[in-house]
C-alpha cells in the first residue's frame, strides 16, 4: 500500500474526533484493511455514505471524514471480527481510487486539530447535558472530566454524536470550523428533541 494512500471505509454514520465507534467487519476487503492498519499502526478514514450500501460497492460518499484509529478488536459471538475505533483528525479526500478487491484508497489532506477553548457561559447548560447523556448512553465509558465538560469543542462534538440529529446535520456539524457555531446549531435544535 502506498504510504500516501489512506484506506477509506464508507459507513452510514459520522465519526467525530474523539468519538468511538464499534464496527463488525466481515467483507474480505475490510478484513484486509484492518490487518494492514493494525500491522502498520495506521488509521483508516471513515466517510459518510450518501447513497448505496456499506456492503458491496459504495456509490457515493462525502469528501470530508475522520481518521479512525483502531483501539481494540475481538472475535464476536457470531464469529465476525469486532473492532473499536477512536476518531482522530478530520480530513478532505483529494483523490480516490479503488483497489482490485474494491477497497477505496484516498489521497487525503488532514485538517488541523480543532482548538480547545472554554465553553462560553451562555452554553454552560450544554456541558451539563453532554455529561448526563454521556453517562447514560455510553455505559462503561470513563466519566467525562471537568476539563472535557468545560471544553467547547468536546461538548459540541459529543452532543452532535448523541442527540438525534439526522446524518446530513451530523455531517454539517463535523465540517464546521468553529466550536461556537456547532454549539449554536445544537441550541437551536434542542426544542425539536423535546417533542
Amino acid at each position: 500500500m502506498n504510504p500516501l494512500d489512506t484506506p477509506l471505509f464508507p459507513l452510514s454514520t459520522v465519526l467525530f474526533p474523539g468519538g468511538t465507534l464499534n464496527l463488525r467487519i466481515f467483507e474480505p476487503r475490510y478484513l484486509s484493511m484492518v490487518r494492514d492498519c493494525t500491522s502498520e499502526n495506521r488509521p483508516f478514514g471513515v466517510l459518510l455514505l450518501l447513497r448505496g450500501h456499506e456492503a458491496g460497492a459504495a456509490s457515493s460518499v462525502v469528501a470530508i471524514g475522520t481518521l479512525a484509529h483502531i483501539v481494540d478488536f475481538d472475535a464476536l459471538p457470531d464469529g465476525l471480527l469486532g473492532i473499536r475505533v477512536q476518531g482522530g483528525l478530520r480530513f478532505h479526500v483529494d483523490q480516490v481510487h479503488g483497489r482490485n478487491d474494491g477497497l477505496l484508497l484516498g489521497r487525503i489532506s488532514t485538517w488541523p486539530e480543532e482548538r480547545s477553548e472554554p465553553l462560553p457561559p451562555e452554553y454552560a447548560l450544554l456541558g451539563t447535558l453532554a455529561g448526563n447523556l454521556y453517562e447514560n448512553l455510553m455505559p462503561g465509558a470513563p466519566t467525562p472530566s471537568k476539563a472535557q465538560l468545560d471544553d467547547a469543542s468536546w461538548v459540541g462534538q459529543r452532543l452532535a454524536e448523541m442527540l438525534p440529529f439526522d446524518l446530513s446535520e451530523r455531517q454539517q456539524m463535523l465540517e464546521m470550523q468553529s466550536a461556537r457555531e456547532r454549539l449554536q446549531r445544537i441550541v437551536e435544535a434542542l426544542p425539536r428533541f423535546r417533542e
